[in-house]
């Protein structure tokens, strides 16, 4: 698998599928300024909000046309049909606990202060990819805001000042020694 972070602002996602499953999805693509269309023929009432189109019938290969991802959070007869309306537009499908129909996996994810981390168990056991999250968020430090604040100062001294990619790491390792030090006296 190869890891990678998507930036749906403005972009159009279908989501397939009207019910809790496709509901929990659509808070993070939403929060990730995604153009969200839903496809189903019954849809949960949580799923009609502002930011989200809803479109209630069965799925047709074309509600794909102009997307750049797709959910499939439906049974697995219309997540096969949705896969390869997505192949024949070489659109990615993330199919919810669904890995035979898709070709993108989600995993756990922690967002605190502008630090995403995620957990990909490549589709196949999304309840531990769940635990590595919880333990991961509570493993990062507190101040992880004190810590992005430290890196964005440093980044924009090493634009300035033009310091090798290969020295960055240790400088920014060195501020956020700085910074614990400061602490302890």
């Amino acid at each position: 698998m190869f890891p990678v972070f998507l930036n749906l602002e403005s972009r159009r996602v279908v989501v397939v599928g009207g019910g809790p499953v496709a509901a929990g999805k659509i808070e993070a693509l939403l929060a990730a300024g995604a153009d969200v269309t839903v496809v189903a023929p019954h849809v949960r009432p949580e799923i009609e909000r502002p930011g989200v189109q809803v479109v209630r019938r069965r799925f047709e290969d074309a509600d794909l046309n102009g997307a750049w991802w797709v959910v499939a959070a439906a049974p697995q007869d219309v997540n096969k049909q949705v896969l390869a309306a997505a192949e024949a537009r070489q659109i990615f499908v993330n199919a919810v606990d669904d890995p035979g129909h898709a070709t993108a996996y989600l995993g756990g994810v922690v967002r605190r202060h502008g630090v995403t981390v995620a957990i990909s168990t490549d589709g196949r056991a999304p309840a531990l990819a769940g635990l590595l999250r919880e333990a991961l968020d509570a493993w990062l430090p507190g101040d992880l805001d004190e810590w992005m604040a430290a890196a964005d100062e440093a980044r924009r001294t090493w634009k300035t000042e033009a310091v090798p990619m290969d020295q960055r790491r240790w400088q920014l390792l060195q501020t956020l020694n700085r910074l614990y030090a400061e602490r302890t006296r």
